[in-house]
């Protein structure tokens, strides 16, 4: 009986035995293994949301040409913007036929015919663009970037013309059908008819409203993500990172492959993963997917967003996402980094990864209304600006500050002029 009960408690401790030890190798719950391979990392909780990439695919403006040299300007998530984008979005798009561009008037139909005018900064793939709206497969069409879309009719034609143009510049395609009759643009047209009237300039690059808008200024509380957040986010194991101080003041931590440099007076931080393994074959709309997905997994979105540049290099794509207040979109600017959540990839795998730390806050904020200038006055200032170098764009921003407590936000209504050099100067 001794025997027997002697067998029974050594199996007990045996057992015991392997359950401790299944605790120390595994965390619960969950039963992740603490061997995890090099390229998982530790996904907190604690930080922005995730977020889509078809909520990050639309127009940064919409204009609207209402014949008779007459035009208005829509910008996102304004009520007739959004409308119309939303119709559009479920009309059909086919049998696409490519022509030059210079074989058309675009001057003459620019200002005779009634017609919806999307334009998406420095282009984006048609792959994604399949993704929002409903534009038939069409393998030649499938390789392009488009930069503008263009919808109208003209006098005496019963069908609905739909352009869409390629950034190179020199190719147009034409969808051959449309679903979308001469009476449905000209409903959408109508909608600017009461709104500010805009002149077009340079040809169309850019157009100036008449007379001045109002846009509001705003002070909004922050809340800052902490280092330990991004360490957390970015790096495999981060008990092992070291620490650097670097001359300028900025901090670097680094597991020997990666790195995360901090600049605490800017609150922004750049990440570099420069032995990144290849994922393979990658394009601007794989790349582009990957990089939302990168943002959700390492620190999500800390606002409103706008893909606002997708591009390939010699041996990399970069990948710059907009951040918005309302209408406007917000500028990074030398001073102050913020408004933009910027990543380079290599062959679809993220190499550099740069973003601010600065979140908004839900809750009480300070607003009050301001008038940008318009006609005249506007056009005077853009003159000065001409001459040294010729204006590509023109669009109402923000330009960001941190109060002087350092606990909140001021975004202050500017014009923002981008001129061909690439330089980017802003009007009050």
């Amino acid at each position: 009986m001794k025997e027997k009960m002697k067998s029974i408690l050594l199996a007990l401790l045996v057992a015991g035995s392997l359950v401790q030890s299944y605790y120390l190798i595994y965390r619960l719950p969950g039963g992740d293994s603490i061997a995890k391979t090099e390229n998982n990392y530790i996904k907190t909780d604690n930080m922005g949301p995730e977020e889509s990439a078809e909520n990050l695919i639309y127009p940064d403006k919409m204009q609207i040409h209402m014949g008779e040299g007459k035009h208005t300007v829509f910008y996102p998530n304004s009520t007739f913007y959004n409308l119309i984008y939303s119709r559009l979005k479920g009309r059909s798009f086919e049998s696409f036929q490519r022509r030059p561009v210079e074989n058309t008037d675009w001057s003459k139909i620019r200002n005779e015919d009634p017609g919806i005018e999307l334009t998406f900064g420095s282009g984006i793939p048609v792959s994604l663009l399949q993704r929002v709206m409903q534009i038939a497969p069409d393998s030649l069409f499938e390789a392009e970037r488009i930069d503008r879309i263009w919808i109208y009719t003209s006098p005496n034609d019963s069908k609905t013309h739909a352009m869409f143009f390629s950034t190179e510049g020199d190719i147009v395609y034409e969808a051959g059908k449309v679903d979308l009759t001469v009476q449905d643009v000209q409903q959408h047209v109508d909608f600017g008819k009461e709104w500010t009237a805009y002149s077009s300039e340079a040809g169309g690059k850019y157009y100036v409203p008449q007379s001045s808008i109002q846009m509001v200024e705003a002070e909004i509380n922050i809340g800052v993500y902490t280092v330990e957040q991004m360490q957390q986010s970015l790096f495999f194991d981060p008990g092992i990172t070291r620490y650097i101080q670097e001359k300028d003041g900025s901090e670097i931590y680094t597991d020997s492959k990666r790195s995360l440099q901090v600049r605490q007076e800017q609150k922004w931080i750049s990440y570099t993963d420069p032995a990144a393994p290849p994922a393979g074959e990658s394009s601007d709309g794989k790349d582009a997917l990957a990089a939302v997905d990168f943002v959700n997994e390492h620190g999500g979105w800390n606002g409103t967003y706008r893909l606002g540049q997708s591009g390939t290099g010699e041996d990399r794509s970069q990948i710059v996402f907009q951040q918005y207040y309302g209408a406007y979109p917000i500028l990074d600017t030398l001073n102050f980094h913020y408004g933009t959540i910027r990543l380079n990839l290599q062959q679809g795998t993220v190499s550099a990864y740069e973003r601010s730390l600065i979140y908004m806050k839900s809750g009480e904020q300070h607003k009050t209304m301001v008038k940008l200038p318009g006609g005249a006055e506007l056009k005077e200032k853009l003159g000065r600006i001409n001459k040294d170098s010729a204006i590509e764009d023109l669009y109402p921003a923000y330009l960001p500050e941190l109060t002087k407590t350092g606990t909140g936000l001021k975004l202050t209504p500017v014009w923002a002029v981008k001129q061909a050099s690439g330089a980017v100067t802003v009007i009050r």
